[in-house]
């Protein structure tokens, strides 16, 4: 039952946005009788800033989870940025800590590791390869530096974008290789594409699939199709691979810890989950 104790995590995204994360955690506090629940919250652009500031006044706000297009402007509304969030440029979870300063994280790339460690790979001192230096492209890389990959390749179209994206790094992980400028694929441990590239048969792939090693892990984060053309070509190839849907629910137990919340695990959150996926 839901009263004035029940704890709120807020939702917030654009007003037309897709609402899943209730549907995912809601059912797991229900049947786990935590007195919490995720709320979706529509907010424009213009009203965010203040928005964000009056939801964390409710005396009963354990967190706020923050979609796009609210993500990078969040940055600049906090008290403290966490490293990953700071590697990343965006936010995606904020907490208020005990003396009333809002500290955020991002979670999109914990959400990718977590999914990899889960399915065996070693990363420490491995190798990985990031195609794609957008949004989430930053957040893998992110999340693999802090669990300690050795050697880091970040490619993107756009030069300047996958530069920015090492200078970041650098500052965080001085001992880290990092390297840009090609999204060759041969002699890595873990390749990730980062990219809408390779969703379909016939469409350009993000790397030269013939190049990558059959020992080779393979992630994707597209959410629409679960094995995309370019994990299908991975696969065959005797790879390893990981779908994009794996990130969305392994990034959950993160967040749950970073609000202080009780944990499960992806396997149950998939269990009870309310969303359907093709």
């Amino acid at each position: 039952m839901i009263n004035g104790n029940t704890e709120l995590i807020a939702h917030i995204g654009f007003p037309t946005h897709a609402f899943k994360a209730p549907m995912i955690y809601n059912p797991w506090f229900e049947k786990a009788k935590i007195n919490a629940i995720v709320v979706p919250m529509g907010c424009q652009a213009q009203d965010y800033p203040n928005f964000l500031s009056q939801v964390f006044k409710l005396s009963n706000i354990r967190g706020a989870l923050i979609t796009m297009p609210h993500k990078v402007v969040t940055i600049g509304l906090l008290d403290d940025v966490l490293p990953n969030a700071a590697i990343s440029g965006a936010c995606n979870a904020v907490r208020r800590l005990p003396n009333g300063r809002l500290q955020g994280d991002m979670f999109d790339g914990e959400g990718f590791v977590r999914g990899v460690l889960h399915k065996g790979l070693k990363l420490q001192s491995a190798s990985a390869l990031v195609v794609g230096s957008g949004g989430v492209g930053c957040a893998i890389a992110a999340s693999l530096a802090a669990a300690g990959v050795a050697k880091l390749g970040l490619f993107d179209v756009n030069a300047e974008s996958a530069n920015g994206l090492k200078e970041r790094l650098c500052q965080h992980y001085p001992a880290l290789t990092v390297m840009t400028g090609s999204n060759d694929p041969a002699g890595y441990d873990l390749v990730v594409n980062a990219t809408p590239l390779g969703m379909n048969a016939g469409e350009p792939m993000p790397v030269d699939v013939s190049r990558i090693s059959p020992s080779c892990f393979v992630g994707e984060v597209v959410m629409k199709t679960e094995m995309t053309a370019f994990l299908t070509a991975a696969s065959e190839r005797g790879c390893r691979v990981q779908i994009g849907t794996d990130m969305l629910f392994e990034q959950i137990p993160a967040y749950l810890e970073f609000f202080g919340l009780p944990s499960t695990t992806s396997d149950e959150l998939r269990a009870l989950s309310k969303i359907q996926y093709a």
